[in-house]
């Protein structure tokens, strides 16, 4: 990925622990790299086909200049969210923001704290066996596009599905989603978790009924194992009501792990 550069931007701003730094003030660097394409702005040499460092670099003072926080690490998640959502061209952006003037008590050329902040694609699976199904799984694409750190980006068709796990319950309805997303996997979960709660969502019965069933099947090609969350999802593979409506919107995603298209995956269990 091509890259710009906006390098020590000079700020005087009004952040750190201490009051005398909110009122006094002092000067910090910040440097911006922007993870872009810049083929078509090279080719046509139009400036709407790129990222304009100018209006990059006066969004960072202003972001910097008009708030006040204690920490330099505040400073640079919410510039590096200004700056994610405001232009659709910058997949990434690293940022190093400088405090050269830190009142550490000692000599120091600077203080600085360095961060890469992106847009990740992630796939959710979504059902709902109780009450109005299909309003329930709009409800929970609406919520996901409610903020600004997260943009649906294809929903499949929803098909009706008999129950998984041997729990007798009504049938499913059920689909998946793709989500361009600036969380992390466990911001991520936590979000379904807030959406599944609003719709009364209630954990008594594993394979029980539901209100609503949000689960990540994929970020990125991630592969990560905790207590509290698994991708790729552990079942995805052998789930036809998974595999379906993500093939739908994404049969050509690779399984990190297994190797395997969804397309692919789907091909295989049906032949069983």
């Amino acid at each position: 990925m091509d890259k710009i550069t906006i390098k020590d931007l000079e700020i005087y701003a009004n952040h750190g622990v201490f009051p005398e730094e909110n009122v006094l003030g002092q000067k910090f660097l910040v440097t911006a790299v922007l993870h872009t394409s810049t083929r078509r702005a090279g080719l046509t040499d139009d400036l709407t086909a790129s990222v304009h460092y100018g209006e990059v670099s006066h969004l960072i003072k202003k972001i910097v200049t008009e708030n006040t926080w204690k920490l330099v690490e505040k400073i640079a998640e919410e510039t590096a969210y200004a700056i994610l959502t405001a232009y659709p061209l910058v997949s990434q952006v690293d940022l190093t923001i400088k405090k050269p003037w830190a009142p550490v008590g000692l000599p120091l050329d600077t203080v600085s704290v360095e961060i890469s902040r992106g847009w990740h694609t992630a796939y959710i699976a979504l059902g709902s066996n109780m009450g109005d199904k299909e309003a329930y799984l709009r409800g929970a694409i609406e919520a996901l596009n409610e903020s600004a750190d997260c943009q649906v980006t294809a929903v499949s068709d929803f098909l009706i599905t008999e129950p998984y796990g041997g729990v007798e319950q009504d049938d499913f309805l059920n689909g998946a989603l793709a989500l361009r997303t600036l969380l992390s996997p466990e911001e991520l979960l936590d979000r379904l978790h807030e959406i599944e709660y609003a719709a009364h969502r209630e954990r008594i019965i594993h394979w029980g009924p539901r209100t609503l069933d949000l689960d990540i099947l994929l970020y990125d090609d991630l592969v990560l194992d905790t207590p509290d969350l698994h991708i790729p999802h552990i079942e995805l593979h052998k789930r036809d009501f998974v595999l379906i409506p993500l093939a739908e919107i994404a049969p050509w995603k690779r399984h990190p792990l297994i190797g395997k298209t969804v397309a692919q995956m789907l091909e295989e269990l049906n032949t069983k």
